[in-house]
């Protein structure tokens, strides 16, 4: 009588099988990888991504649940050696990493890969930054891991499917966070692959509700990636192992289904991902970015205000992704930036889909609730077959004087197709960092990031990034 399910392979089966082509492959790229190799622009666009998140974590970093997280953090644990991003205190590494990752997608505004279907630099860049602090890593050797970080995370979001229910914060990025640190422990090709193998098992069982819900709990996923993504390399140095091919299993039969192998060593070394991703100026769900940057377009020919009062109603059609988003009512900050009628009226009303545009006294604003009910969203199928290439929304404005404004987005302002200037990228740092640090030292922090490949170590930006004359944050 058989004793194993059939189509399972035994464990000597297993033992006698060599290791995944894919897998071999990619262990000797991300261990041998030189900055040298890297073209210019990659290099140009991983510093941009580095300053992004560090933006997206110091501004996060001031919201109230995050002071108190670190209170707590500290008395917990203690203590530590490294540097938590946007405050004034020092925590274990994993901890300050796991830190900076909640933080830094607090607020919705780092950067993301359209392609991935998910945000790998905020999995990477708090790790990254501070394991390579910790370990008198150059900047060269910063930004080598960054992009290999980025690089097999976002591969495996774009070689496999995940499951619909799931969110993909905390899966994948935790293997981005293990290879980048992995890398700046010199680790050798082996020991990599062992690395990816471990870090594939320690992914979070994610709910794709929590972000519809605005359950901030949502944040805390890529936080978690962060620390994991220690405790991976950690375990790996300690001599524990992974499956012979965690990521086929996890990424093909777990979280995810239809796992493409050669996918994740398509162009491996020409091609770097992180040269294709998106910036985000909207403070909300970048789902909700198509609409307003049509509503931008409408608002602009209107002469560049549209009185709330006049508007008898929004019609928005957009990809199903976006078309889920409609709840006119959002119960917290979160679930506001998840919610297109809110977004839309909120910006009508602010001028702007800012920061400030999602926060309480705005879901108190009557003018923007009762906007906000007046948005029907509905999805447009032919809309949902140009993903992911191409995220369209249709936005059309009823007025209580008779006209009728349309304007149709088919790509996201910021996006590879359509990229924000560096000006713009700069200006964004700036503008959320200011509150935190001011002008003068947010653009120090970006002259620093800049010359991490010439003259700045990862420890001396790490300390430029802390907060002066609160002692409790």
């Amino acid at each position: 009588m058989a004793i194993v399910t059939a189509g399972v392979k035994t464990a000597s089966e297993l033992a006698a099988e060599p290791r995944s082509a894919w897998l071999a492959q990619w262990a000797e790229f991300a261990a041998n990888l030189s900055f040298h190799e890297l073209p210019a622009e990659v290099v140009a666009r991983t510093k941009q991504v580095i300053f992004d998140c560090i933006g997206a974590m110091a501004a996060g970093m001031q919201e109230p649940e995050m002071r108190s997280l670190l209170v707590r953090l500290e008395a917990l644990d203690g203590a530590g050696p490294s540097q938590v991003i946007g405050a004034n205190r020092r925590l274990s590494p994993s901890n300050a990493a796991f830190m900076g990752g909640i933080a830094g997608t607090m607020l919705e505004i780092d950067e993301g890969n359209q392609y991935a279907r998910g945000h790998p630099g905020i999995h990477v860049v708090p790790a990254a930054l501070i394991a390579a602090a910790r370990l008198g890593a150059s900047g060269e050797e910063l930004i080598t891991a960054v992009v290999l970080g980025y690089e097999i995370g976002a591969r495996i979001g774009i070689a496999s499917k995940l499951v619909v229910t799931m969110h993909p914060h905390g899966t994948w990025g935790t293997v981005g966070a293990a290879v980048a640190i992995a890398r700046l422990g010199e680790a050798d090709a082996s020991a990599m692959a062992e690395v990816i193998n471990v870090a594939s098992s320690l992914g979070l069982t994610t709910s794709r509700k929590t972000m519809l819900e605005g359950a901030t709990v949502r944040n805390s996923f890529a936080g978690l990636s962060n620390k994991l993504g220690f405790l991976a390399w950690e375990m790996v140095a300690a001599g524990l192992t992974g499956e012979r091919d965690g990521i086929a299993t996890v990424y093909g039969t777990v979280a995810a289904t239809d796992f493409q192998p050669d996918a994740m060593v398509e162009d491996l070394g020409i091609r770097y991902e992180i040269a294709r991703n998106y910036f985000k100026r909207h403070a909300a769900c970048r789902y909700t970015h198509a609409a307003l940057d049509a509503l931008a377009e409408i608002t602009a020919a209107a002469g560049g205000r549209i009185d709330p009062l006049n508007v008898l109603g929004i019609d928005v059609e957009t990809y199903v992704w976006a078309a889920q988003l409609d709840d006119p009512e959002p119960k917290s900050m979160l679930a506001a930036k998840f919610s297109l009628p809110f977004a839309l009226a909120t910006t009508v009303v602010n001028g702007s889909a800012s920061i400030a545009a999602f926060r309480d006294a705005a879901r108190a604003n009557r003018v923007i609730r009762a906007l906000a009910s007046r948005v029907e969203v509905t999805e447009d199928p032919a809309f949902t077959a140009l993903l992911p290439a191409k995220r369209p929304a249709r936005v059309t404005l009823r007025l209580a004087d008779g006209r009728v404004l349309t304007a149709v987005a088919m790509t996201n302002k910021g996006d590879t197709e359509d990229p924000y200037s560096d000006a713009d990228i700069v200006a964004k740092f700036v503008d959320i960092t200011g509150p935190v640090w001011g002008e003068t030292k947010a653009r120090r922090l970006i002259a620093a990031v800049e010359g991490l490949d010439r003259d700045t170590d990862p420890h001396r930006l790490l300390a430029l990034t802390s907060t002066s004359g609160d002692s409790h944050a």
